[in-house]
């Protein structure tokens, strides 16, 4: 069995289809249609709703946090112990919530299709922000796509209800809400069955590694925006999935004087912080890494563990050296990141084997970090080719190199031809243009929708070089944020 709260009634599920998604749990069988169906893959927002978790600051206070989620991409079963809220939770006493008033005073609204995605995606917003800047007001509602209005209505509409908001009902209500949790806080393992599905929700790696060895067949499920795409999109059936995102083990962010070591079952978003206080250009990454809804569900061990050739953490991890830590029964195992990946989709991890945590190398003065990532669109966009070059340098000679590119090749990889230009070489342009040619010899790129091969090769070779002038040039940095 899974509790949760629907707002605030409690919901006891246990013979669910596991393969259930919070939207379609919502519009069939709760009666809830306000949260819209429209892409079913985590792209338009328009299913956007919130999910609230009790969280214990480091001076001990206790309260909820409120997280925007694509419905679409999200189990059922990854509500055990929070609370969900849609968007007819917001009304309260027959009056609109001060988001929904803003949406209606700013004319922020025109077919009303995309509308509750919005005024979820603001009051999450509102929730978590006394005063949101428009950068906030952006982040907030990339994830979000409305092809009536035009968004500056929507902009003013984050504005007005965000920095003069007043207490809500799930203010006034705080206390009894975090009590209701807490009473529901899981202290076993959960389970969602309907027969010949079933989803098991453990709280410990020792549970997780006891319930993956039983069933080696089942499928890891974290943030599901990968794979909840199998169900959504390519309309298959999961008979049994492992739920990992209870194992308060595999969520937790340890810093150690020479390295970070984050849980697999990480949130993106928690990564922010840590991840950018180290290396600024991450942080960047991180921001253009699908959209917020995206990264307060999916898991830097899941952007991992699914092999992508395009997943953007990668070859940022790679670049830094970064190790991941395997568990398999009581067994562990450290296996550097760039010898994880084989082929495509084919990775190292054994049967029963599961990421556990991934440990990151804290930043050094000496080493000189920089990623890039070009795209179609700066916000929610997939990579055509993603960069990242980690250098030290001795008396302008190159002394260490590390140079690995996503989009380039069927897996993640380093640049060893490149590398190798680069090592014991002075850092000039003469020594950057061979190791530009050396990239041909790296990687053959494939043609597709994002980019041909000619423009992966090409943007490759010109990523490297713009590295090289920003560091000879530093008040040039566009980093980041400048491909599109």
């Amino acid at each position: 069995m899974i509790q949760f709260l629907l707002n605030q009634e409690l919901r006891s599920e246990h013979a669910l289809d596991p393969n259930l998604t919070v939207l379609n749990y919502l519009r069939d069988h709760v009666g809830k249609p306000g949260t819209k169906e429209g892409c079913a893959s985590g792209d338009c927002g328009a299913c956007t709703v919130v999910v609230g978790e009790l969280q214990t600051d480091d001076d001990g206070r206790e309260h909820i946090r409120y997280r925007s989620l694509n419905s679409c991409l999200t189990f059922v079963s990854s509500l055990h112990g929070k609370q969900l809220i849609s968007v007819e939770d917001l009304k309260h006493k027959g009056e609109l919530h001060s988001v929904q008033k803003a949406m209606v005073e700013c004319h922020g609204s025109q077919c009303g299709f995309c509308t509750p995605g919005f005024v979820m995606s603001l009051f999450a917003l509102q929730k978590n922000s006394d005063a949101p800047d428009h950068a906030k007001a952006h982040e907030a509602l990339a994830g979000n796509l409305c092809r009536c209005t035009g968004y500056r209505p929507i902009l003013e509409a984050a504005e007005q209800s965000c920095c003069a908001k007043q207490p809500d009902q799930f203010d006034a209500r705080e206390a009894d809400t975090i009590a209701r949790l807490k009473a529901i806080a899981p202290t076993d393992i959960g389970e969602l069955n309907s027969g010949d599905k079933r989803c098991l929700v453990p709280l410990t790696v020792a549970d997780l590694a006891d319930l993956y060895d039983a069933y080696p067949q089942a499928r890891l499920l974290a943030g599901g925006t990968d794979l909840a795409l199998e169900v959504t999109q390519f309309h298959r059936t999961l008979p049994v999935m492992i739920y990992v995102g209870n194992v308060a083990e595999m969520k937790r962010i340890d810093r150690f004087d020479d390295r970070l070591e984050i849980g697999a079952a990480t949130a993106l978003s928690d990564c922010y912080e840590a991840l950018n206080a180290e290396y600024p250009d991450f942080g960047e990454l991180l921001h253009r890494f699908a959209s917020l809804q995206i990264r307060n569900q999916g898991t830097l061990g899941g952007n991992i563990g699914n092999a992508s050739p395009i997943g953007d953490s990668p070859p940022l991890l790679i670049a830094l050296g970064a190790q991941i830590v395997l568990c398999k029964g009581e067994t562990r195992r450290t296996l550097a990141l760039e010898d994880y990946f084989i082929d495509y989709r084919v990775t190292a991890r054994q049967e029963s084997e599961f990421i556990e945590k991934i440990i990151v190398p804290r930043a050094s003065a000496e080493k000189l970090f920089r990623a890039y990532k070009i795209s179609k669109r700066l916000d929610d966009d997939i990579s055509a080719v993603c960069a990242a070059f980690n250098i030290r340098l001795e008396n302008g000679v190159v002394a260490e190199a590390r140079v690995a590119f996503g989009g380039m090749a069927a897996i993640p990889k380093r640049a060893a031809a490149c590398e190798a230009a680069l090592l014991g070489a002075p850092f000039n342009n003469a020594t950057v243009e061979r190791a530009c040619a050396a990239l041909g010899e790296d990687f053959t790129p494939l043609s597709d929708f994002r980019a041909s091969k000619e423009y992966r090769l090409l943007s490759a070779q010109n990523l490297l070089r713009k590295y090289f002038i920003e560091l000879q040039t530093p008040h040039i940095e566009t980093r980041v944020t400048a491909y599109v």
